[in-house]
């Protein structure tokens, strides 16, 4: 597709069963090699045999993963695309409905097939756990509910990817309007901000009623494979075989009674600061000391030369991997009007290759998204030569491991953006962030476990529910005369659209990455090869392996959590 930023990529391993030029938009061209692996599978009668098959399966499903990836980034890189959109939509309207049932029809084949118990158990453990599980949840009658879910999701993404306002004569997108919130001068902060507050609040109502459609289908789909409620569907549908919803309310818990304090505390010190009586929400991206925002870059092109510098000091296998992804053109960070907001990394399944995908404006949290989003570039380019398709994902809770751990193994080197006073001013930023996230990630988990487990509540139930969140986690921030704004501003929180119940992951990844962290303080070398070790072994481990091979402990509770925010206090005094 034209729209893309990259050019057309040879697949990683030259295919073997699938023939070189096939259309994978159409489907009737797709569907002759499911009905030939479903045909051969009976002939499988040995081990070898069957792996085979499973590399010619895992063959057809990374082509037609690296096809739906493309039309999804040049959907969400030219959201005012109507190519691009139409390229998008004919995909999950034409593709994925008849792909899901074929490719569960593989998957019973497989959990049923008598050869399956002579494979490795230790190789394939996770593999057979994973693929029974998705058996024992699929339903025909959701496919259909599913591809509506997409298609809501996608309205959401282009209504937030159209919302702009007049500032200053001139139209911006409201993540450019973000850098006017670091900006000394608190009236231009209070008046950016109302503006963007205002522009949200037109589109409230949409909203509302994008996200209650999304609530039916999802109770409906939950139903359907016999679940009372969503969010229990979910925790089986994205295979949390270590953890419950339980141990996630108890993660909040914790979050509370160990975190919350500590934010309190930052808060308290950054109105002392500021010389002001109360912190308004204008007054919580602004240098507590007013000075000018951290500018690390002028454009887009020094941010990725200085972030290439950060990898050579830091691995000179993740330095060429970061050098592959700029000469393969794999980048697209600059914000412009008619591109999706956020930022994310897409891996080219065929190809085996990342793609960075962000809205870079100048801002620090430029910088830490960059080091995020490599994070988990890293880990696809570890795994690239695991030809299991399957295993070159891990689960959700150990990809963050990856990206969030190269943020803080990144910003020891952040002297390449800034001297070394401004560097240490955007090192306690971000440590302050990591600390001020876990309210937020308490109150966005807490608020869908509710949302789910709450059938047939009101709008304004719903609202009730988020504002009692908001003053267990939200700290000590006043909204006079702009409550509504504060009711509401879950709708900014993408993942409750689009990936619901996708986000305590980033909270358990984060009491990893912090454990990282704490044992490159003590050992640099080892904690680096233990996490390059553990993102190599892709999704090919339980989850509590892969954590134990980065050196780190799957534990979410407050024996877990408070020496690590210790930790970080302690290097915040430093800072």
């Amino acid at each position: 597709m034209s729209l893309l930023p990259f050019a057309a990529l040879p697949p990683h391993r030259a295919r073997s069963f699938l023939p070189q030029t096939l259309d994978l938009g159409q489907w009737n061209q797709i569907a002759p090699w499911f009905d030939a692996l479903e045909k051969r599978a009976p002939d499988c009668r040995s081990a070898a045999q069957l792996e085979d098959w499973l590399l010619d399966w895992s063959e057809l499903s990374a082509a037609l993963d690296e096809e739906s990836s493309r039309r999804y980034i040049a959907m969400t890189c030219h959201t005012d695309s109507t190519e691009a959109e139409q390229s998008y939509l004919h995909f999950v309207e034409q593709v994925e409905p008849e792909l899901k049932p074929r490719q569960f029809a593989l998957e019973r084949i497989y959990v049923a097939h008598p050869v399956r118990e002579q494979l490795p158990e230790t190789r394939f453990h996770v593999f057979n756990r994973d693929v029974k599980n998705h058996v024992d949840l699929f339903r025909p009658e959701n496919v259909a509910l599913e591809t509506e879910e997409a298609k809501l999701s996608q309205q959401y993404q282009k209504l937030i990817g159209s919302q702009t306002v007049r500032f200053r004569d001139e139209e911006k997108t409201l993540v450019q309007m973000g850098r006017y919130l670091e900006e000394p001068d608190r009236a231009l902060r209070q008046e950016a901000w109302e503006l963007v507050a205002k522009r949200r609040l037109q589109d409230v109502d949409k909203c509302e009623d994008i996200f209650e459609e999304l609530i039916l289908l999802r109770t409906r789909i939950a139903k359907n494979a016999g679940f009372d409620n969503y969010r229990d569907y979910a925790f089986r549908q994205k295979g949390r075989f270590d953890y419950t919803p339980q141990d996630c309310l108890r993660f909040h818990d914790a979050v509370a009674k160990e975190i919350v304090p500590a934010v309190r505390a930052i808060q308290k010190e950054r109105k002392q600061q500021l010389n002001l009586a109360q912190l308004r929400p204008w007054d919580l991206a602004v240098d507590p000391q007013n000075r000018p925002p951290l500018k690390p870059f002028a454009s887009v092109d020094e941010m990725v030369d200085r972030t290439q510098s950060i990898f050579n000091h830091l691995d000179p296998e993740l330095a060429l991997g970061f050098r592959q992804m700029q000469d393969l053109n794999l980048l697209d960070l600059d914000n412009r009007k008619g591109k999706a907001p956020g930022g994310y990394q897409s891996t080219l399944s065929e190809a085996r290759v990342p793609f960075i995908f962000m809205n870079a404006v100048g801002l620090q949290r430029d910088v830490e998204t960059i080091l995020h989003e490599a994070g988990h570039a890293f880990h696809a380019q570890a795994t690239r030569n695991e030809d299991l398709y399957a295993y070159r994902g891990a689960p959700i809770e150990f990809c963050e491991v990856a990206s969030m751990a190269m943020e803080l193994l990144g910003n020891e080197f952040l002297e390449e953006f800034y001297p070394t006073a401004q560097a240490d001013r955007a090192r306690k930023t971000h440590l302050e962030g990591i600390i001020g996230f876990f309210p937020w990630m308490a109150t966005v988990d807490a608020f869908q476990d509710w949302i789910y487990t709450h059938p047939g509540h009101t709008r304004a139930e719903r609202k009730a529910a988020y504002l009692a969140l908001m003053d267990r986690f939200g700290g000590d921030v006043d909204y006079s005369g702009h409550e509504e704004s504060r009711a509401h501003s879950w709708h900014r929180q993408l993942h409750i659209f689009i990936h619901p119940f996708y986000y305590v992951e980033y909270g358990i990844a984060q009491l990893g990455a912090l454990q990282v962290w704490a044992n490159s303080r003590a050992d640099k070398a080892t904690a680096l090869a233990d996490y390059k070790k553990a993102l190599a072994l892709g999704g090919s481990r339980p989850l509590p392996e892969l954590f134990a091979a980065a050196g780190c402990k799957l534990q979410f509770d407050t024996e877990t959590i408070k020496p690590l925010i210790e930790l970080a206090q302690s290097e915040l005094n430093k800072l």
